[in-house]
């Protein structure tokens, strides 16, 4: 069996932790740049406001209905996000445990069954609730397709199920079969979706009783066949562990208002390259490559007003290198050479690649070591990780930051940050 834990309205529950006077209001949680609602709670729902929509329109509801709006708090989400995943591992071991996001984990729970198994979701649901604060719905299953087909099933009606619903017996799996939209399984996107309507494939379980062969042909070939057997109960799609090394890291940011000086542009590079290269060291890695893109923004006269051309330039270095200094110098340049004058940017990224082991690197002889180099790195970075907000930063990437993104409503850092730690009276 298989399940996966998923948490309601996440952004909007960690918010919620530390608002107990929110509990049962209507909340939303906005993109970077105060853009669009992200997240919102079932009261939020229920008045109309939409998911992903731009938070101007609907800004009439939410002022009507007194709906309370956050900015986009990660610092706050990945370490809540971090406590409900330890939680988990507390019921079924590390290695039973796959995080698929950010408020998302399969368990593989071999040798449960029956009662064992409606005993075990209780139990996990009311632990992270009571440990973290955090409301979770579960879906099992024997598959993690149609564990995902439970869980949403779960979503649906959270009051009958209490956020739980168990698929085992097969005449169980198939009544969810054949209530289930062929948009709603998992691995099925919104183009395939349309074209299996067209063919009078409506259901899940219209899915599942087509031919291998028809499903290679027409569904992608292994991968759908992968995905016909999950809904036939067969167990294909295997937990994975997770990354601990990416292949490519990138911080890429909108700004708070365009940016049409040059000065102002390269603070925002040189900020986001020192992000970039702290993620890097994070992993003990050098990258061989850094690469720069600008937007820019097209007329807001335009009828379909949307942002304009990304540019972009990349350098191979030298040699690979983790070293903050010397990946903004490249990237600074790249900067200049991409600048038009007279245009404005609305957003910019730094992406470094051909990432290596930093202890692989091969040495030089003719260049003089970079031991310091990396005890200043090390020494900055911990700096920052313990204060918070980049108190130690170069002077390349600005002080007063003026491009910085939009966020008129972040609430505080409550469990990363010691000035902010709750106070209960």
């Amino acid at each position: 069996m298989k399940a996966i834990v998923d948490c309601n309205s996440f952004y909007c529950s960690c918010e919620k932790v530390f608002r107990p006077d929110l509990d049962e209001r209507p909340i939303v949680v906005l993109s970077n740049n105060d853009g669009c609602i992200i997240s919102r709670t079932d009261e939020a729902k229920a008045i109309g406001i939409g998911m992903a929509g731009p938070y101007f329109k609907a800004k009439h509801l939410i002022e009507a209905h007194k709906v309370e709006v956050f900015s986009s708090n990660y610092n706050l989400y990945g370490d809540m996000s971090w406590r409900v995943m330890e939680v988990l591992k507390t019921f079924v071991g590390e290695g039973n445990v796959e995080v698929y996001s950010v408020d998302e984990a399969f368990l593989d729970l071999h040798g449960y069954s029956g009662t064992q198994l409606q005993r075990l979701a209780n139990e996990i649901r009311d632990t992270v609730d009571k440990w973290t604060g955090i409301k979770v719905s579960i879906g099992m299953a024997p598959t993690k397709t149609l564990a995902k087909m439970a869980n949403k099933m779960a979503k649906k009606n959270k009051t009958q199920s209490q956020c739980i619903t168990i698929l085992e017996p097969e005449e169980e799996i198939i009544a969810a079969l054949k209530t289930t939209r062929v948009s709603d399984v998992w691995g099925i996107g919104r183009k395939y979706a349309d074209k299996l309507n067209m063919w009078g494939i409506t259901t899940a379980w219209d899915v599942r009783n087509l031919s291998e062969e028809w499903v290679r042909k027409n569904m992608g070939g292994v991968v759908g066949v992968r995905l016909l057997k999950e809904l036939r109960g067969e167990d294909t799609i295997t937990m994975k562990d997770e990354l601990a090394n990416k292949k490519m890291i990138s911080t890429t940011r909108m700004f708070g208002t365009a940016v049409t000086d040059l000065c102002h542009l390269k603070e925002a590079v040189a900020s986001y390259t020192s992000r970039a290269a702290e993620k890097l060291r994070r992993q003990n890695g050098a990258a061989c490559m850094i690469s720069v893109f600008l937007v820019s923004q097209e007329k807001i006269e335009s009828p379909n007003f949307k942002h304009g051309p990304t540019v972009n330039a990349y350098t191979n270095l030298p040699q690979p290198t983790s070293l903050t200094n010397e990946l903004i110098k490249p990237a600074l340049q790249m900067v200049e050479s991409l600048f038009v004058n007279g245009k404005k940017y609305k957003k910019a990224g730094v992406i470094l690649s051909s990432i290596v082991p930093d202890d692989a690197i091969q040495g030089n002889l003719f260049e003089p070591g970079k031991s310091i180099g990396r005890s200043l790195m090390e020494m900055m970075d911990n700096i920052n990780f313990s204060m918070r907000g980049n108190v130690v930063n170069f002077v390349s990437a600005g002080t007063k930051k003026t491009w910085k993104m939009q966020q008129s409503f972040h609430s505080p850092l409550y469990t990363t940050r010691w000035a902010d730690l709750r106070q209960v009276e």
